[in-house]
């Protein structure tokens, strides 16, 4: 049974101060347009692949939201028969949550944004912007820039002369970085939070440098006229003892001043045990020293990403969370923020771990009938005689990279929009990245189709490892709406829709004081 419950009852149930899953199902770009600021969106397309994780405890209390158009119960059924128990729904869908008179948001992770614009307001953190930065840069000046995103990020666009340091690691290797108190040190993201919280984490820490964010990241510096770089592959070195010792001494203050709690493997042994609260296990490492040994089921948090979107990885909210480093200074950095985010419950574990690689992720549904997989060969035959249709259930930005020739992008919840849409052959196959999603949606297309369903085994990764070619060519029986895209990332004038962005972080200050359900606090050093 699902109960609906009134905008004023998710409202109260947000300060009460227990554990609470808000859970938004509409599809991402839909959910960007408008959501409740504390809605981690999971959409049904996507549901069994996502949730596990998300929200791992079956008894936690869950309230679902939507647009009133059932995809709400349509998640009950799925959630219950997985044994999720405490199933809610919000009464009136989003819009009935406005017509309370209750705030909206557009974009994505936005409690994290609205943080770091928080952060900036009340530390009054430093930054330059990007006339300055291009002058010194020009000039020689004694000066490092450490862009504090994943590597991926930082070689696809990147300030001439910056190195890769991400934002976890900033404490731990700036004395490697900036050896002399007087090197200035400029930390650039994207565009705003990484920045700010990047900076604001050494001036915490105490560096004796002076800091300063890049004001609006590599975003700012293309708008002021100025190129970026890409494909550069400038990391951090190894770390050294005395940056290491330095940083160790440096968070000991850090950890005081949040009350951080360091707890040891008997702790965690007896807190997987209770199954009253949920617990998160983040290893905030760099990915490699994950895949080399980590904790058993600890998921891989690396760079700060944690805090740049917290919705992500923690879809409880009140839950318990173990942050794990044996070196400990990226895990009582990234706990300090979280702690000021408003999370009570955030403790450090001094560990490496023993187990290797990454582990499977938790999928809910059954496995799929084994006669309903095929493998890419035999597709391969089947579309040599025009005898089936493949449908591929990838994300949509996927899916324009490359796919199955001829295969049609649908979404997986509507595919009752975009069958008739589809000339279908006497057999239909499904597809997406591993394969995964294509076998749980077996029985949703086998339900909406009148003929046969199978799904690749392995999907298009298994396609590719044989050999087999890829397509451009777009075939669309939806529209993209399963992907919010980056400003630099969209069609046309990107120009406007930077500027936008931009304007929409620095609005969140005010957005959030309005909505009132924010707990942030500074802890300033």
């Amino acid at each position: 049974m699902m109960r609906p419950v009134s905008p004023q009852a998710v409202k109260a149930m947000l300060a009460d101060g227990e554990e609470l899953a808000l859970i938004d199902l509409r599809e991402e770009l839909i959910f960007s347009q408008n959501h409740l600021l504390w809605a981690r969106s999971v959409p049904l397309s996507r549901l069994e692949l996502r949730f596990p994780r998300l929200v791992p405890r079956k008894t936690t209390r869950i309230v679902l939201c939507d647009d009133a158009d059932g995809l709400a119960q349509r998640a009950a059924d799925v959630l219950a028969r997985a044994g999720y128990s405490n199933l809610s729904h919000l009464d009136g869908g989003v819009a009935g949550w406005a017509a309370a008179g209750f705030e909206l948001f557009s974009g994505v992770h936005v409690p994290s944004k609205a943080f770091g614009e928080f952060v900036e307001h009340a530390c009054a953190t430093p930054n330059i912007g990007a006339d300055e930065l291009h002058r010194l840069i020009h000039d020689g000046s004694d000066m490092v820039v450490l862009d504090s995103r994943p590597f991926d990020e930082y070689r696809r666009v990147s300030i001439p002369t910056a190195t890769n340091v991400p934002g976890a690691e900033l404490v731990l290797r700036v004395r490697d970085m900036a050896p002399s108190p007087d090197t200035l040190v400029v930390v650039n993201c994207a565009g705003r939070t990484r920045s700010i919280i990047g900076a604001q984490s050494l001036i915490n820490a105490g560096v004796p440098n002076k800091v300063v964010a890049l004001r609006n990241g590599t975003m700012g510096f293309s708008l002021a006229g100025f190129t970026c770089e890409s494909g550069k592959d400038q990391r951090a070195p190894k770390v050294s003892d005395q940056s290491l010792g330095w940083a160790k001494k440096a968070v000991k203050q850090v950890a005081l001043r949040h009350g951080i709690e360091r707890i040891i493997s008997d702790t965690l042994t007896r807190w997987r045990a209770d199954d009253t609260r949920t617990l998160y296990l983040f290893d905030v490492r760099d990915a490699p020293e994950y895949l080399a040994g980590h904790v058993p089921g600890a998921i891989s948090t690396p760079g700060g990403q944690l805090v740049q979107a917290t919705d992500l990885y923690a879809g409880t909210l009140g839950a318990r969370i173990v942050l794990i480093d044996d070196a400990e200074v990226r895990a009582v950095m990234t706990a300090s923020w979280l702690k000021q985010m408003g999370w009570k419950d955030v403790f450090v574990l001094a560990e490496a771990g023993t187990e290797t690689g990454r582990p499977a992720a938790p999928v809910i549904a059954a496995e799929p009938p084994p006669a309903s997989g095929i493998d890419a060969k035999e597709l391969a035959r089947l579309l040599k005689r025009e005898a089936a249709t493949v449908i591929d259930l990838s994300l949509s930005t996927n899916y324009r990279k490359g796919h199955i020739p001829g295969a049609w992008f649908a979404i997986r919840s509507r595919l009752e929009r975009a069958l008739p849409k589809i000339r279908r052959r006497r057999e239909v196959v499904l597809t997406s990245e591993d394969g995964v999603l294509a076998g749980v949606a077996i029985a949703d297309a086998s339900a909406a189709c009148n003929e046969p369903v199978r799904y690749v085994h392995g999907g298009n990764a298994a396609w590719q490892a044989a050999g087999l070619p890829f397509s451009t060519e777009s075939h669309m029986a939806d529209d993209a709406v399963d992907v919010w895209l980056k400003p630099y990332e969209r069609a046309g004038d990107t120009k406007d829709a930077m500027n936008e962005y931009l304007s929409w972080e620095v609005d969140l200050v005010s957005r959030i004081e309005r909505d009132g359900t924010c707990h942030f606090t500074v802890g300033r050093p």
